[in-house]
């Protein structure tokens, strides 16, 4: 993953929380104004609209069937024990909170409060308070990847695709990467998930953690006008990033080294890898290569007794005479 979110939060760590800038204040210019670069102006901008759209506008009830997400969320994976906990808060008390909607081709499109609209399809509630807003598609797509990226710490790759949806809001990269206060070459760095092999991709739209943009870059890097064998290698060796038997920042050293003796079977990784079951679910590995001997086990699959046996086995393994 990379550090632009911790650089976000850093750059807005100074500005207020939608909540608490007064709707009054918004039309006068301060005698001091603080810009900060890039996203984080970008957010400074989006949390005082989102403010004045959600208390300035009148309410309103809308069936919560004629009601899509932003065409432009990043988010593909949420959280669904925070989805149960809010559908059982509003089960509860009700809607505290009205969503943002804007009326577009498709229907009414969801500008603010995605799982807020979640959480009531989960308890089986038929309309949802919503405040009517204008927004052009520009402001939808920005909004969307700006308070993402801030506010739910999106993967790298996540990003990704929010970016090639956004893109033709923007005349060109170089305005886009300056606009998302981003350097052109981060903002290529992004962009290269699209040069992925699709096998890689599906998995990703599942497993958006899988893969780093850094790491992302080096391997349609390797496979660059590479042929079919390449692919069945890279296909072979994404195999075990996916099983957790491979670092994913190692996979396109592992590609190219794969690569460069022809496919030959024990080459690719330069490793044995034999998987521990416990039954018929995979509960770890043991790996042996030229850097050691690991042994891995899944978070959750041992008892504090079992653990207790292994560190005591290693234990006695190296204090035993020879």
């Amino acid at each position: 993953m990379s550090n632009l979110r911790e650089r976000m939060m850093s750059q807005t760590a100074e500005l207020r929380a939608a909540k608490d800038i007064p709707l009054e204040a918004h039309s006068e210019k301060p005698a001091t104004p603080r810009t900060a670069p890039g996203m984080a102006a970008a957010l400074a901008s989006a949390q005082k609209r989102i403010a004045e759209l959600e208390k300035g506008g009148a309410s309103s009830e809308l069936p919560v069937a004629d009601i899509v997400p932003n065409p432009w969320q990043p988010r593909r994976v949420f959280n669904e024990a925070k989805l149960t906990e809010l559908s059982e808060s509003i089960r509860e008390a009700g809607l505290i909170q009205p969503i943002v909607v804007r009326l577009a081709e498709a229907g009414y499109q969801i500008v603010a409060g995605e799982r807020r609209w979640r959480a009531h399809k989960m308890i089986g509630k038929d309309t949802i308070k919503v405040v009517l807003a204008e927004l052009s598609d520009a402001d939808m797509a920005m909004l969307a990847l700006v308070e993402n990226v801030v506010r739910d710490d999106l993967t790298d790759y996540e990003i990704s695709r929010s970016i090639r949806e956004t893109e033709k809001e923007f005349p060109n990269r170089k305005r886009m990467a300056e606009s998302l206060g981003i350097s052109r070459s981060e903002l290529y760095r992004y962009l290269a998930f699209a040069g992925l092999p699709e096998f890689v991709l599906r998995d990703l739209d599942s497993q958006p953690r899988l893969l780093g943009a850094n790491a992302a870059e080096d391997v349609v890097s390797v496979l660059r006008d590479r042929d079919d064998q390449a692919i069945e290698i890279a296909r072979a060796l994404w195999s075990e990033v996916v099983a957790g038997e491979l670092d994913q920042t190692k996979l396109a050293k592992a590609i190219k080294r794969g690569i460069e003796s022809g496919g030959k079977a024990g080459v690719l990784s330069d490793r044995n890898i034999e998987k521990i079951f416990a039954g018929k679910n995979q509960a770890g590995s043991i790996t042996k290569d030229a850097q050691g001997f690991t042994v891995k086990i899944k978070a959750g699959m041992l008892s504090q007794d079992k653990e207790r046996e292994i560190r005591t086995l290693i234990t006695k393994l190296f204090t035993e005479d020879d």
